[in-house]
């Protein structure tokens, strides 16, 4: 008996601060309304903006957000990133407190909270763990997530945008469910600030490219040039008039490095091709003869 007895009181207080969490978070939850169909929802980041899913603003006018208390605000659209899926909203008006960003990285197995303020009769919660984390992630347009949490708490119709959150209230990542096919994710918080703030301050990411295909090469031990690394990216095409081809790479030469951190996939590579390397010139570094030649690229701007 005492046992039982002590058993229902751990789950009670989990309980409680779960549902406490969830209160504590509430306030920061805004239902966004960006297209004909199902709403979505949005996280406060800072005084009149808002963070949410890039997926579900089918439209770029005529946004409107609603906060917890049902109050109605008129929303533009400060920029949109397809790749991590996020994007920000400028709320005038809106003064509602920002979130709290968790305080500790996700752990694989961490309880987890899902929130999302899909309609007027309030927000909604489902729980889980932290099913993986994990990155960099292909995604179905070709580019490259660098980092996200999977999670097997159920994304109810309306939740991207919305917080995932540890049994603290804190939000440790935004949901969506517009990246792979559906499969619930969220995009850590650290990352999604970073990419908010480039939108916010420039209306877009900086994704870079070099103009060259590539394909994976095994480097025989013989043939790495005094390096340890035992994989690289063999140049088979360089585009005309491209960075790569004004840098002097040529086709077979084998990519090994580039601004000093090691290629060793095509992820490397494009992980590498982002925020303020696009526009500058950087070291790259090739095998060619095998010997290793340090050029000077500069990554070009994708459109």
């Amino acid at each position: 008996m005492e046992n039982t007895t002590y058993d229902t009181a751990l789950l009670r207080a989990l309980s409680n601060q779960m549902a406490d969490a969830v209160a504590r978070a509430t306030p920061s939850l805004v239902t966004v309304m960006g297209r004909a169909r199902q709403a979505g929802s949005g996280v406060v980041i800072a005084s009149e903006l808002v963070i949410t899913a890039s997926h579900i603003l089918e439209r770029e006018n005529d946004i409107k957000i609603q906060s917890h208390e049902q109050t109605e605000f008129s929303a533009t659209l400060a920029g949109r990133d397809r790749t991590s899926d996020l994007a920000v909203l400028r709320v005038p008006g809106l003064k509602l407190p920002p979130a709290a960003t968790a305080t500790e990285a996700a752990r694989v197995g961490q309880l987890v909270l899902a929130l999302g303020r899909p309609s007027e009769d309030g927000v909604m919660a489902s729980s889980g763990i932290v099913s993986a984390l994990g990155g960099p992630l292909r995604t179905g347009q070709g580019t490259i997530l660098e980092r996200y949490i999977r999670t097997d708490a159920t994304p109810y119709p309306g939740f991207s945008g919305g917080p995932l959150l540890d049994t603290q209230g804190q939000v440790l990542g935004i949901l969506t469910t517009g990246i792979a096919n559906g499969v619930p994710l969220a995009i850590p918080m650290a990352q999604a600030k970073a990419i908010a703030d480039d939108l916010t301050q420039q209306g877009y990411i900086k994704r870079g490219f070099l103009g060259l295909s590539s394909q994976l090469v095994h480097l025989p031990e013989a043939q790495r040039a005094g390096r340890a690394q035992d994989h690289g990216l063999l140049i088979v095409n360089v585009e005309e008039k491209s960075p790569a081809q004004q840098a002097g790479l040529l086709v077979g030469d084998i990519l090994v490095s580039l601004d000093g951190h090691t290629i060793t996939d095509t992820e490397d590579l494009q992980l590498l091709l982002t925020g303020d390397r696009v526009g500058t010139a950087l070291p790259v570094e090739v095998i060619r003869g095998n010997a290793v030649q340090t050029l000077t690229v500069t990554p070009g701007q994708r459109q």
